[in-house]
């Protein structure tokens, strides 16, 4: 018998990608899946792509069906896991794949979020210096945002390698529908989206204090659209070059830090990230140019929203938490077409 995984608000399309993931897992057997709505479902009626788990029952979600799990994921709404990590006993590691955990500055929750700031968690984010051995030490490990960790890659070596200003950080970033989760809502219709990009939470996104804590920035802003796809991120990073740093010093730094990463890839030049190559997948594309009028660092990034930005980033931490290799059960190829 291996690890015994419960995953909270299973209903969901993280949740989903997470049963997706964790089912085709060497070391770990699903025990329990918890949802709101969907409670007494049947799995395979609520995801008919999960054939090898359909006959689980989705059960109410309380930390006593999490305790009977060595390890347990919470793919739930922000403000919903806080209350319910904070009953589940020690001795049931958890990957909190909201926003509960993240920051570390009571006032950026206040401002971002509102109502109480819960203890920070270990932020898992393993590419990050130093935050590998941090996870391994951990029981508690809060997920990265999906933007965010699409900015904070492209961000942070050149920050903190003084290629980069902090103080002046511009990210245009489009996202699949699926992160937008999987409730029903009248702007998120078939018809709705396709044929159109929108930008929302303009000027206040929720992530913004995330990447700032994360990448070294000091000033940012930030504009995320919502674009017509079911899953996928492309963030477009603007940084003004600090020293006269070149594309070239940039796209050197970015490969030097992600060198002997498993699910970052710094691309070759001339080559764009897609989120058509990173669909399915755990990996983060990156590419750097100048841009030829404003004398910028462009930075694209591309990944899956549900993959790294999500479902196989928890996964990610989880097998570094239980000293597993850190790629079982994940992926760095894409799915095409």
């Amino acid at each position: 018998m291996g690890t015994r995984v419960a995953v909270a608000g299973a209903s969901g399309y993280a949740g989903g990608e997470l049963l997706r993931l964790v089912a085709a897992h060497p070391e770990f057997e699903v025990v329990a899946v918890t949802a709101h709505g969907q409670v007494g479902s049947r799995l395979g009626d609520v995801h008919p792509n999960l054939r090898s788990l359909a006959d689980l029952v989705f059960a109410e979600t309380t930390a006593d069906v999490l305790a009977d799990a060595d390890l347990a994921f919470l793919a739930l709404p922000h403000g919903a896991s806080a209350g319910l990590a904070a009953a589940v006993p020690a001795s049931t590691r958890l990957v909190d794949l909201g926003s509960d955990h993240r920051l570390v500055d009571p006032a950026a929750h206040e401002r971002y979020y509102g109502g109480e700031h819960a203890t920070p968690w270990t932020y898992g984010l393993p590419e990050l210096p130093g935050q590998r051995a941090s996870i391994a030490a951990s029981d508690r490990v809060a997920n990265t945002g999906c933007h965010a960790v699409a900015a904070i890659l492209a961000i942070a070596p050149l920050v903190a390698a003084g290629l980069a200003e902090p103080d002046d950080v511009v990210v245009t970033s489009a996202s699949g529908t699926s992160g937008a989760g999987r409730a029903a809502a009248v702007h998120l219709l078939g018809s709705e989206v396709m044929g159109d990009l929108t930008a929302y939470k303009v000027g206040a996104h929720r992530h913004v204090p995330e990447i700032k804590q994360a990448s070294g920035a000091t000033s940012l802003t930030f504009v995320p659209v919502l674009a017509p796809m079911p899953r996928g991120i492309l963030s477009s990073v603007a940084l003004r070059s600090a020293g006269g740093a070149s594309a070239d010093d940039a796209r050197d730094a970015l490969a030097e830090t992600y060198r002997d990463e498993p699910f970052v890839h710094v691309l070759p030049a001339g080559q764009q990230p897609r989120t058509s190559a990173t669909a399915g997948s755990n990996c983060a594309h990156l590419q750097v140019v100048t841009d030829a009028d404003s004398g910028r660092l462009i930075v694209t990034s591309a990944l899956d929203n549900l993959g790294k930005g999500a479902a196989g980033q928890a996964l990610q931490n989880a097998n570094i938490m239980l000293g597993l290799p850190e790629t079982a059960g994940l992926s760095i190829d894409g799915l095409a077409p």
